[in-house]
């Protein structure tokens, strides 16, 4: 390994990650799986340091060289799975976007959810936008069966208890009552796996349709469903700000 000690070194697992090759953590997990060469060498230390520009890093014997980076914002439509592929033949958000690139989707909208999804080739800034830490918003607009009493708004406002977690503080109002039936937006920074759903079922209001309207500054305009746009530099950049990593 290069002895030389440039400012610019980075953790292995780092530069796997900026290399698109896989999250962070499932980048730190492939060097201790022993699947990570540099300079011929295995490496089983996720915090080795290297030198892009004098390092050969290998991933199961190919090359592992940084890629340019595409950051994307598709308008997610339902009947579409947040993976980039299912062993079912589902269809899967990464068939809405570009190809040639491997992006992966930043967090998840349900199957039947639908709504703004980043997708994206930087591991590390996919690490970022999803890692609880950061607490990113997320803003969803909700159908849900019932009249919402002011009671449940509260309970969703202070915290749902979910088998056995508590969720944070919630954002709630009603934005609409058509019929028997609630439009509610919920902003909240948390990613449980379903937890608008699980939320709103706890309160006897189970969700009918589900679309997350913004994450952080980001919204859906301009963008139709089943469309995406690429971000700006300047989006990207303030998106990494936001998530507190300047």
């Amino acid at each position: 390994m290069a002895n030389n000690e440039k400012d610019n070194k980075m953790k292995i697992a780092h530069y796997l990650a900026r290399a698109g090759a896989a999250s962070r953590r499932k980048a730190e997990q492939m060097v201790r799986d022993g699947r990570v060469q540099v300079n011929g060498s295995i490496v089983n230390d996720p915090a080795i340091r290297i030198d892009p520009e004098a390092d050969l890093v290998e991933l199961d014997s190919g090359r592992v060289e940084p890629e340019s980076f595409l950051y994307i914002l598709l308008n997610k439509p339902g009947g579409y799975l947040s993976a980039v592929s299912d062993s079912r033949g589902r269809p899967t958000v990464v068939e809405l976007v570009p190809a040639g690139k491997r992006l992966y989707p930043v967090g998840r909208l349900d199957f039947d959810s639908e709504g703004l999804l980043l997708l994206t080739n930087d591991g590390d800034f996919n690490n970022h936008m999803i890692h609880p830490r950061y607490k990113i918003d997320k803003t969803y607009w909700v159908w849900v069966k019932g009249i919402v009493a002011s009671s449940s708004l509260k309970k969703l406002e202070e915290g749902i208890k979910l088998e056995d977690v508590i969720t944070s503080p919630a954002r709630v109002k009603v934005l609409k009552v058509s019929g028997s039936n609630s439009l509610l937006e919920i902003i909240i920074h948390e990613g449980r796996k379903r937890q608008v759903r699980r939320m709103c079922a706890a309160v006897s209001h189970p969700v009918l349709s589900l679309t997350r309207t913004g994450f952080g500054f980001l919204t859906l305009d301009g963008v139709p469903k089943g469309k995406y746009r690429c971000l700006t530099a300047a989006e990207v950049k303030r998106l990494v700000q936001l998530a507190g990593n300047k």
